[in-house]
């Protein structure tokens, strides 16, 4: 590595970038996957564990004089707010401040709002801590996704990404099992079970909190802030523990990129890159999240309903067929993973996200004809966020590397924020009543709906989506100080190129 100065303003020129993705799969990595991947399994547990538990919190006796629908209605709408506000603050904090300070700090804040809505005494106490457990989970988000994205070596990256994404349903079966443990009144008393709930989830972040100790810093953000020495540290120190590992010399890194390093990038330089110099990404992100969002509140939102009025599943026992369809969405991106970069983004992102619409067309036909029972529905539902599931993740994984690496955060809280808002607030007002009137060309209404949304995100992939896959991330777009090196008349090697 060369510098030209001894302070930020400096231009240097490494090949920091191609060290970290020429690294071959090691124990190292698995310490990445589990410290900052975990925090998915925990969101699934809290969207799960709340919906369960909405009946209890309203019986006399639960400690808390709340409603039902308070539950289900203004504590779930405020626990998407605090995401959507959370995934934009912290997301601009993530680009200034750096991934590893912002992991910590937005699960510190998570931890602490969980474990004080365990000990809910009124319904404004409850309702508070719910906003901010959002509040953490969405700023959670961008940082974890950046830092993943910047750690794990190209090509790997998809297959992480998504399995870490879909990851979430591991947690939502583990919310629908924890509950009907939890509220069990032979076990625990009917004010005692739902707050073991919250506690256990502030337990599993503490535990997550102390891993993320050792995972470091992303060396290619102090690359760019003019923390170069740190930088060329700590992967020196991940070269080392990887050839110790495997006892033998790592191949010659190829590709250097010159940069001109800067502490801050401007709003109006992220809205001017993400909007206007990659205006096309942009609207593939926009389909890519409205799509999922809506596809999975046209199936999930008020499923136990559906369940419940047209197959005479008893409501006590829906959560066994949540469990189930969970494990579906969990199989999707563990199976299909790979062949983002094998086959390549185009081909599956477009793909994953067709099927689910077509099947899900499928799935209204026949349950407009009659032809479902309830474990058929399921076993419909199963195939649809089969491939739904890899989809979705994989929205994420296409706004985390495919703009410049000074936006990267602020790119995938952005998206996030829109997404979580569509699903969580615009899809339930359109889907609640469609969903509720017992009435089937409804729900069919509904389910076409979301497929429709669905296959429009897949055919805008097929044009728009980018091969990205076994790429490095400054190949795939290039970084805005390389950029402005460029205008200056610096020399940048290797294989960087603009996408």
């Amino acid at each position: 590595m060369t510098t030209a100065q001894a302070e930020t303003g400096r231009t240097v020129t490494t090949d920091i970038p191609a060290r970290l993705d020429r690294l071959p799969w090691s124990r190292w990595h698995w310490t990445i996957v589990i410290g900052l991947g975990t925090v998915w399994i925990l969101d699934g547990l809290e969207v799960t564990v709340v919906g369960n538990i909405a009946g209890r919190l309203s019986e006399p006796g639960s400690g808390l004089p709340i409603t039902s629908g308070e539950v289900t209605g203004i504590a779930a709408a405020l626990y998407v707010a605090g995401a959507c506000f959370g995934a934009l603050f912290w997301g601009r904090l993530t680009d200034r401040w750096g991934r590893k300070k912002l992991f910590m700090i937005t699960l510190a804040v998570y931890l602490a709002a969980t474990a004080l809505t365990a000990v809910s005494f009124d319904t404004w106490w409850f309702l508070l801590f719910r906003f901010l457990t959002g509040f953490g989970i969405g700023g959670e988000y961008a940082a974890i996704n950046s830092a993943i994205d910047e750690l794990i070596p190209a090509q790997y990256r998809g297959r992480v990404d998504l399995i870490i994404n879909g990851s979430f349903w591991l947690g939502a079966v583990a919310g629908s099992l924890l509950s009907i443990v939890a509220l069990n009144t032979d076990l625990f008393a009917a004010d005692v079970g739902w707050r073991l709930t919250f506690a256990l989830g502030a337990v599993l972040a503490l535990v997550i909190l102390l891993v993320r100790r050792h995972v470091p810093e992303s060396p290619r953000w102090l690359l760019i802030h003019g923390r170069d020495a740190e930088a060329e540290e700590i992967v020196t120190s991940i070269e080392r523990r990887v050839e110790a590992e495997r006892n033998e010399r790592l191949a010659r890194p190829e590709g250097e990129i010159t940069i001109h390093q800067r502490r801050s990038v401007t709003f109006l330089e992220i809205g001017r890159t993400v909007f206007s110099d990659y205006r096309r990404r942009a609207i593939l992100g926009f389909s890519l999240f409205i799509g999922q969002a809506f596809l999975y509140n046209a199936i999930t939102f008020g499923f136990g309903a559906i369940l419940t009025e047209f197959f005479d599943v008893p409501s006590g026992n829906t959560g066994y067929y949540f469990a189930v369809i969970a494990i579906g969405n969990f199989c999707g991106p563990l199976l299909l993973g790979k062949l983002f970069d094998t086959v390549g983004r185009r081909v599956m992102i477009s793909s994953t996200y067709l099927l689910s619409g077509l099947l899900l067309f499928g799935t209204a036909w026949l349950f407009d004809q009659g032809s479902l029972s309830a474990t058929t529905m399921t076993a419909c539902w199963c195939a649809v966020l089969f491939f739904a599931s890899a989809g979705a993740s994989s929205a994420y994984l296409t706004v985390s590397e495919v703009f410049p690496m000074e936006t990267r955060a602020m790119s995938i809280a952005f998206f996030y924020a829109i997404g979580t808002a569509a699903g969580g607030i615009s899809g339930p007002l359109l889907f609640a009543d469609l969903t509720s009137t017992g009435r089937v060309a409804d729900t069919v209404l509904a389910f076409c709906i979301g497929a429709t949304l669905m296959c429009a995100a897949g055919l805008t992939a097929v044009f728009l989506a980018v091969k990205a896959e076994r790429r490095s991330l400054e190949d795939i777009a290039r970084p805005l100080t390389a950029a402005a090196t460029k205008a200056r008349g610096a020399r940048t090697t290797g294989k960087l190129k603009s996408a």
